[in-house]
């Protein structure tokens, strides 16, 4: 057996540490890349809307992939906060953080913290009223 410092296990990476503990650098990886075949696809032709819709809906989940279940410190929440918020400073062109703020606010982006939250809510209600009977 190979002592290794991650591993890939149903799509998540686990690292080596005292607790339980996963790596997001893969999924920001596999969402820049994603980013960019969209934007460089349509990046001169579509609206603004529109590829902020196909990234919203179709490149989000590949970020947060399986985020319900992983433990987010502070560091990596602010590290995939960075990560949204360059993708937008590249579509609006812009380096300005106020500029991205009203951009994220006029287009309903929430802050990543919230949506982490959000999205473990949603994750504890299905498993809650699952009929696994864990829960009760």
């Amino acid at each position: 057996m190979h002592w290794v410092d991650s591993v890939r296990y149903l799509g998540v990476y686990l690292v080596r540490f005292r607790t339980f503990k996963c790596d997001f650098d893969n999924a920001k990886s596999s969402f820049y890349r994603a980013f960019n075949a969209v934007y460089g696809e349509i990046g001169r032709y579509g609206s603004k809307e529109v590829i902020l819709q196909l990234i919203y809906s179709k490149r989000f989940p590949c970020l947060f992939y399986a985020i319900e279940v992983c433990p987010v410190n502070k560091t990596q929440e602010k590290s995939l906060e960075f990560t949204i918020n360059r993708t937008l400073m590249k579509l609006f062109r812009t380096v300005s953080s106020n500029v991205i703020k009203e951009c994220r606010c006029f287009f309903g982006i929430t802050d990543t913290k919230l949506l982490i939250v959000k999205r473990k809510m949603k994750f504890l209600r299905k498993y809650c009223s699952s009929e696994n009977g864990l829960c009760m």
